[in-house]
């Protein structure tokens, strides 16, 4: 970790103090080259003990140095004079700079592992750093200029660790987009909302993961595992298989079943396991240990003891004027008058003064989208059930409309569990037992554009049929092909591409999601003054 702070301090505080941990094509290389040092090998003596020869994957430590760390290879300097003397050798997967030395956080990390070997007793006058992709030797000698910036920066990044914040991103680098977090470090963004650059992003983040979610709707289906891949059976009989590869996470629908060893890998993987009613109401996740971020989950927490409503306004406003937006793209002229109103709203509520003051602008706000939602779904009279009146009801839905609406504000509640929040927490909806009550404050801004639009869809393009639902005393529900419709939908909708407003690059709004999570995060840590919430035109 020593090098990735030379590299950039930020990135050594969101992996060693956050741990947090992303995958790239330059990591599984790196993964690549290590395989043989990575494997140990050969015999380490102390100086006193016998000569060292060769010995790989050796792991020392020093309570002055404050390091501990494992050395890819020692072996003996067979070109010194001094008895018994070795030298430290690094595998890079990369390339030397361009006048053929050793970039600086190699070199610093090199030379830190020549003073552990210097500690413990061995002879110890130089360092090498092998570099893969050019298959070459780089001598690095630990002159006075390097020991020096070598401490320098062990004892700079112990400082950083003990802050509350990450160090702010660097600036237009180059070293940005190659970088396995930079989809969680979000550098121009967080510029541009601290007001530390005034230029566009560039489009840094990470395109949409080849894996996706994997759904069981068959009540009665149990999922195991076998050899990489999960299964769905019933009644001994396999319905389908999926490699674990292309999962990013599980959901359960009504009664299906998940083996303890599908949950145990599942969790060595950091897949999530999301259980739903038969209705899509979200009940529960399984998931292996929390997240690691620690200082996030306590900013969270202190921010909703003390009631801060600086993120739930926004959030909240967010959501009013995208569904604003949803009225008056699909609406017409018939509301118009509801489209001013919900305007100045909006604007009420980012300068609420208390929850309840908030919660009633967010309530005017609902009733009115509500009321008018009805003529956006000039084919919902053909779905069985009572017709939709522009009333909300649920725990069961007693309308076709309010069942779809509820399945899918279930989906978007699973979707905003992340980046190590605690999801029970909320900021503005009031923790209650069982509910993800920050993922629903999340939710809000993205329920026009993600739940509603999703709904106005099904029925208007008929994707949903009449026969996709069970009329049952007093309740509609979705049958199992109608929860497919459904979700099939629904994916499509998380896959549209839009340009963001603020960033301006093309996201989709699985990553917009992501995207927003993170803004929060580094709200609620304290690295922008507010929370921008998605705002579509």
């Amino acid at each position: 970790m020593l090098s990735a702070f030379v590299y950039c301090p930020r990135l050594f505080f969101l992996q060693w103090v956050d741990a947090l941990w992303a995958a790239n094509a330059d990591l599984a290389e790196g993964r690549r080259v290590h395989t043989r040092v990575d494997a140990g090998g050969g015999a380490a003596p102390l100086p006193d003990e016998g000569m060292l020869r060769a010995a790989r994957s050796v792991s020392l430590a020093s309570g002055n140095l404050g390091i501990t760390a494992t050395l890819d290879l020692v072996e003996a300097d067979t070109g010194s004079a001094v008895p018994g003397a070795v030298i430290a050798v690094e595998t890079k997967k990369g390339h030397p700079t361009g006048e053929g030395t050793a970039w600086d956080a190699d070199a610093v990390q090199v030379c830190a592992q020549i003073l552990l070997l210097r500690e413990h007793g061995y002879p110890c006058d130089r360092g090498e750093i092998f570099y893969a992709a050019t298959r070459q030797r780089v001598n690095v000698e630990p002159g006075p200029d390097l020991v020096e910036q070598t401490l320098t920066a062990l004892a700079d990044a112990r400082a950083a660790a003990a802050r509350l914040r990450p160090p702010p991103p660097l600036e237009a680098s180059g070293k940005c987009p190659r970088c396995s977090l930079v989809g969680i470090c979000l550098p121009d963004e967080t510029n541009l909302l601290t007001r530390r650059a005034d230029r566009s992003p560039r489009r840094l983040m990470a395109p949409d993961p080849d894996s996706r979610p994997m759904y069981v709707t068959e009540p009665g289906a149990s999922v195991g595992l076998d050899h990489g891949r999960l299964k769905v059976s019933k009644r001994r009989e396999r319905l389908c298989e999926v490699r674990l590869l292309d999962v990013s996470h599980l959901c359960l629908y009504g009664n299906v079943q998940v083996s303890a060893q599908a949950l145990r890998t599942l969790f060595d993987r950091d897949i999530d396991v999301f259980h739903f009613s038969g209705g899509g109401w979200l009940l529960g996740l399984s998931t292996g240990l929390p997240n690691k971020n620690v200082q996030l989950r306590i900013r969270q927490t202190t921010t909703a003891a003390r009631g801060d409503l600086t993120a739930p306004t926004s959030m909240i406003a967010g959501k009013i004027r995208n569904s604003r937006t949803l009225l008056r793209r699909n609406g017409g002229a018939p509301v118009a008058e509801t489209v001013a109103q919900l305007a100045a709203l909006a604007a009420s509520a980012e300068q609420a003064s208390d929850a309840a003051q908030l919660l009633g602008f967010e309530g005017t706000a609902a009733r009115l989208y509500f009321q008018h939602l009805p003529l956006l779904l000039p084919h919902a009279d053909e779905l069985p059930g009572p017709a939709f009146t522009g009333l909300r009801n649920r725990r069961p839905p007693t309308d076709a409309v309010n069942c779809l609406l509820s399945f899918c504000y279930g989906l978007l509640a699973k979707e905003a569990m992340a980046v190590g929040f605690d999801p029970y927490i909320g900021l503005l909806h009031r923790p209650r037992f069982g509910r993800p009550a920050l993922a629903l404050d999340l939710a809000e801004e993205f329920r026009p554009l993600l739940a509603d639009s999703c709904t106005i869809g099904l029925i208007n393009n008929r994707e949903i049929r009449p026969s996709d639902f069970i009329v049952r005393a007093g309740a509609v529900a979705l049958t199992p092909d109608g929860r497919k419709s459904v979700i099939g939908a629904w994916e499509r909708r998380l896959s549209t591409e839009i340009r963001h407003p603020r960033f301006g690059y093309t996201v989709s709004y699985r990553r917009a999601i992501e995207l927003q999570t993170r803004i929060l995060a580094a709200h609620l840590i304290g690295e922008t003054d507010h929370y921008h919430p998605l705002v579509t035109r």
